[in-house]
């Protein structure tokens, strides 16, 4: 019934998350306060901790100073800029998530573009380019680290309450960081020989971006702040997250902005997302139930039943089966929605759970082919610049090209 309320959305997504919470007690699955002692847990102060640092980093608007950075670090080869986009965007998206990187450096690309020029028709291959290099290279960054998507902590969670692992933050990048630096410059190919630009070389862009940030004038104090305090979080996720849990670590990085005077309440009250929070715990209590209930159980022994009368050696169908469910679920649900519910499905199958749990999680980033796939799907199409249809041009092939690495990979971790 979520699900179906999710895809369809005939009342705003926090009004769904509000109806499965109530909705358990109602129907009796469980006491009030076992609802809410399910639905509030650190994964869920690691995801408003999230948002809340996005905010106060986006806030110190330092999006043409990043631009500037990537050019300097690329050069004014158009080919060149775009590898530096999803290098950067993948690798920012690891640690602050996805939504927030690509809200970050879209204005950064679309800098560039009308800096090339005013005209669509001019632009129109180098801005879906420069767009979907940002928007694909986040959504895969966001697999390389447990900070990179919610979906990763609610994996994390279950391996945690079912007793299966327990998965640090180095061991989540041991894991998941090999795929993102092997899917990069795959990307980069698909992306460019897809939207193949008539602008070879970005000079003119270029030189009046380095006016915009001349006027700007050197970095301020509280500029260098912002960044060092993020260092901090950073750090405290690697080394204390086994002790005091990555919500509370992010909770403790938003305190620090709002001390030192970085971020006001007023704004961060105002800008964060409160309707994602709200459906990212109702969606992990949910997951929380089917495990507890043993409905998991049921649909993961029925899948098994039905893979059973294809072949007896299911092993690859087990994964092919989990991969490609997660896979087309994510763009139609949100991924950690589809993660919530798909996750204690897929651990149940039997199988490593390490590799079943890490290739769910992992393929609930390709979120490629829809408008609706994704928040960064949603980001760069209201830039007016790209359609529908650009999404299938370039996603089909990112679809596939992230499955075959995904079972390499899958079949590398076995050793």
């Amino acid at each position: 019934m979520a699900i179906i309320l999710i895809i369809s959305e005939p009342i705003p997504l926090p009004g769904v998350a509000i109806m499965m919470l109530f909705l358990q007690v109602l129907l009796g699955i469980d006491e009030p306060n076992n609802v809410a002692k399910s639905f509030m847990n650190d994964a869920v102060f690691f995801i408003m901790g999230s948002l809340m640092l996005a905010v106060a980093i986006v806030s110190q608007g330092l999006d043409s100073r990043l631009a500037l950075g990537i050019i300097k670090l690329t050069g004014n080869k158009t080919w060149r800029i775009v590898f530096g986009f999803v290098s950067i965007s993948a690798f920012l998206s690891s640690f602050i998530g996805e939504h927030t990187v690509t809200a970050m450096m879209m204005p950064v690309g679309l800098t560039l573009i009308y800096n090339t020029s005013t005209d669509r028709a001019v632009t129109k291959n180098l801005a879906a380019l420069i767009l979907f290099s940002i928007a694909y290279g986040s959504a895969m960054g966001s697999i390389g680290t447990p900070s990179g998507g919610g979906r990763n902590v609610i994996m994390i969670e279950y391996w945690q309450e079912f007793g299966l692992a327990d998965i640090t933050y180095l061991g989540w990048m041991k894991y998941a960081y090999p795929m993102l630096l092997f899917e990069i410059p795959i990307a980069v190919t698909i992306l460019w020989f897809t939207f193949k630009p008539k602008q070879k070389v970005l000079d003119s862009a270029v030189r009046k971006l380095k006016i915009q940030v001349a006027k700007k004038g050197p970095m301020t104090g509280q500029d260098l702040t912002t960044i060092i305090v993020f260092f901090l979080v950073f750090l405290g996720w690697v080394f204390l997250s086994n002790k005091i849990g990555l919500g509370i670590i992010a909770l403790m990085g938003v305190f620090l902005y709002l001390v030192l005077g970085l971020i006001r309440w007023s704004d961060l009250n105002r800008n964060t997302n409160w309707g994602v929070i709200l459906l990212f715990g109702a969606a992990i209590s949910i997951g929380l139930q089917m495990k507890e209930t043993g409905a998991a159980l049921w649909i993961a022994n029925s899948v098994i039943d039905l893979l059973k009368l294809i072949s007896e050696d299911i092993s690859v169908l087990r994964w092919v089966v989990a991969v490609l469910l997660t896979g087309t679920l994510t763009n139609l649900l949100s991924n950690s929605a589809t993660i919530a519910v798909i996750g204690p499905i897929v651990l149940n199958m039997g199988g490593d759970p390490l590799i079943m749990g890490f290739s769910t999680a992992i393929a609930s980033a390709f979120a490629y082919l829809t408008v609706v796939a994704s928040p960064t799907c949603m980001i760069i199409h209201s830039s007016g610049l790209v359609k529908q249809s650009d999404y299938m041009k370039a996603g089909w092939k990112m679809f596939i090209m992230s499955i075959i690495v995904l079972f390499i990979m899958s079949k590398i971790w076995t050793f």
